[in-house]
């Protein structure tokens, strides 16, 4: 696919600024810059792609450290001379100081009311979309690096009527519990639910995201057309 990044706007020097911010969390957690060449690899590799102003050469984020960023999402100023990068930041952080965040603790205004970028030391790990996340990322390392003993690459092994039968039977599960009335066991069940449904996307190599995008879609109007049923009716908000 061709790719048309005309209405960049590169300064004297070829660069453009970068700002990076963490999907799950909206956090500004880096400012790089990038020239023609590194943008389009950014673009062509799904990872972000720099240009060292020190070093002067392309540097890809985290290749070494590990901290790598995964882009979700795109877009460039009014005047087409910034661009903003939306990434599932992975690893420990984006800074190379080790903070998860190039603006953690460093704020310049003292007062409590000043507009701070970012204070927290890390994401919050406890947000629902990072756990998940987090947790597709472990299923998916198993299905690319075996472990051992471990329970994932059972099923992965097993193939999808071993994915489809667990799925089955935790759903069944949770409707047992939900009967039962029993709120801790209906938490317990619902956890092995969605763990196993992670294992099914990850079977089809369907991302977390794609599925949060599909909410998001329906939640903006979108097409309903699968939570109409029977009935056809589109149901009330």
């Amino acid at each position: 696919m061709q790719i048309d990044i005309s209405k960049i706007k590169f300064d004297s020097r070829g660069l453009v600024p970068a700002g990076v911010v963490e999907v799950r969390t909206n956090d500004v957690v880096m400012l790089a810059y990038m020239n023609e060449e590194s943008l389009l690899k950014t673009l062509e590799t799904g990872y972000t792609w720099f240009w060292s102003r020190s070093r002067q050469e392309l540097w890809n984020k985290g290749a070494t450290s590990g901290n790598m960023q995964q882009v979700k999402d795109m877009y460039y100023d009014c005047d087409g001379d910034t661009i903003l990068v939306i990434v599932h930041q992975q690893g420990s952080g984006a800074c190379h100081t080790g903070t998860y965040s190039c603006f953690s603790g460093r704020r310049l205004m003292p007062n409590n009311k000043a507009l701070a970028v970012v204070d927290q030391p890390e994401p919050d790990k406890y947000a629902l979309a990072g756990i998940l996340n987090e947790l597709y990322d472990v299923i998916k390392d198993r299905q690319l690096n075996p472990k051992e003993g471990s329970y994932t690459n059972y099923l992965f092994e097993k193939g999808q009527d071993k994915i489809l039968k667990k799925v089955g039977e935790e759903a069944v599960e949770t409707v047992i519990a939900s009967k039962n009335l029993n709120k801790e066991e209906i938490i317990y069940e619902m956890g092995d639910l969605w763990y196993h449904c992670l294992v099914l996307l990850a079977y089809h190599n369907i991302k977390p995201e794609e599925v949060f995008a599909e909410l998001i879609n329906r939640h903006n109007g979108g097409d309903y057309h699968k939570f109409t049923g029977k009935t056809g009716i589109r149901p009330v908000d």
